[in-house]
């Protein structure tokens, strides 16, 4: 038997508020959350800008003790998730069956700030000053296993790991695990924070990150002038629940998840494929299983890097999947504009902004959009938020590796 899918929670610590519903009004208000690094000491650095999480603190929220035995990447997944569950009310006792509920949150790095802090440390001290905890706040799995533990979630938990990809990828396997049974409910989303001087610099080696040092036009996807995205971090879960069991708990429900595609190039370890084919297939697959409609008010959150290679080959995949007509008809933005590109948290907070464009009626913009590029043709909604009629809206996301992931969405309905 399947089950239709809703998203009944929230829950994120993004660049531009430590809640989702601060991180979407800044989002409909066109607000910039990039500025200049303060997580270190980047002087004599190419790149001067990051999208922070600006006032979260570890040790306040979680306490001294246990923060300390947190990397931070699994501080904002945990904080995140949450938000999400006492958003989607299963926090209350005897709301969920906790065998039937699960984790599926990622992260792109994990705990790469843990890592590099403890081997300047051995480097300086000896290997016997190494943390017992090293490995358990360093290993990509422990956002999953620590949410698990915190919200007692019994049921299928893993992660993701698809880099820029990987948290639509947790979302869209939530989704299927949850359609086809396997749970009633899972947390689904990821985290990062991986603001560091090695990150940093193992990204501005491959010429992936922009040298802007303007914060105000540094990430400008689609833009003629665009030169590459801007580090972000933060956390963004997601309850995604069986309709009916929503229902019968009388949940709010913020939209349905409808379909998934998850493709991959097989072309390139960090460059995607010119000809968008791997894209195209994976707007397909969520297009084709979620019965989507584009005419009928379509909203797509592109994955809109700031790249030269991204942003023209994502705008032909969108082409090739719907067609020219229907892809200009379509409203189009990249809210990484304002967020920065938070790999491994990117993807859910991006169908969170399809959720709530969805139910608001509202299409976030692209800002910083100057000067138009005649291969980036669309409707990329420039600098303003738009009101408009939407029924269906479509997350992209494209990681290293050549990972695509599609995820498709509808307004919430009954029928």
């Amino acid at each position: 038997m399947e089950h239709r899918v809703a998203i009944t929670g929230i829950g994120a610590v993004t660049p531009l508020g430590n809640t989702a519903a601060e991180t979407w009004e800044a989002m409909r208000a066109g607000r910039c959350g990039i500025g200049p690094i303060t997580r270190f000491d980047a002087e004599g650095f190419a790149v001067q800008v990051a999208a922070e999480v600006k006032g979260f603190d570890g040790e306040a929220y979680f306490g001294r003790r246990e923060a300390r035995h947190l990397d931070r990447c699994v501080q904002l997944a945990m904080a995140a998730s949450d938000e999400a569950m006492a958003d989607s009310g299963l926090d209350a006792e005897g709301a969920i069956d906790r065998e039937r509920l699960g984790v599926y949150v990622g992260s792109g790095i994990g705990g790469v700030e843990t890592y590099t802090d403890q081997v300047h440390l051995m480097e300086k001290k000896g290997l016997r000053r190494a943390s017992p905890y090293l490995v358990a706040m360093m290993i990509p799995n422990m956002a999953s296993g620590n949410i698990a533990i915190r919200q007692k979630a019994q049921g299928p938990t893993l992660p993701v790991v698809t880099a820029c990809a990987t948290s639509a990828h947790a979302v869209g396997e939530a989704f299927r695990a949850v359609k086809h049974g396997y749970a009633d409910a899972i947390l689904a989303g990821g985290a990062e924070a991986a603001i560091i001087p090695e990150v940093i610099a193992g990204f501005t080696a491959c010429r992936a990150l922009t040298t802007n040092p303007d914060p105000q036009t540094a990430c400008r996807p689609f833009d003629a002038d665009r030169d590459g995205f801007v580090m972000g971090e933060g956390g963004c879960v997601l309850v995604l629940e069986q309709w009916e069991h929503a229902v019968a708990r009388g949940a709010r429900i913020y939209a349905e998840v409808v379909g998934y595609g998850n493709t991959d190039d097989a072309h390139h370890i960090t460059s995607p494929d010119p000809e968008a084919a791997g894209i195209a297939r994976a707007v397909e697959l969520a297009v084709a299983e979620g019965g989507v409609r584009p005419e009928e008010g379509l909203y797509i959150n592109a994955h809109g890097t700031s790249t030269k290679l991204n942003d023209s080959s994502e705008t032909l995949g969108f082409k090739r999947a719907l067609g020219e007509d229907a892809a200009r008809a379509a409203h189009v933005s990249s809210t990484k504009s304002m967020t920065g590109h938070m790999i491994g948290a990117t993807g859910a907070a991006e169908v969170m902004a399809c959720a709530l464009a969805l139910r608001d009626g509202v299409v976030p913009p692209t800002i910083n959009y100057r000067t138009p590029d005649p291969a980036c043709d669309l409707d990329y909604t420039p600098n303003e938020a738009r009101a408009c009629e939407l029924t269906w809206a479509l997350s992209t996301n494209l990681g290293f590796g050549g990972h695509n992931a599609c995820i498709a969405l509808r307004a919430a309905k009954e029928a």
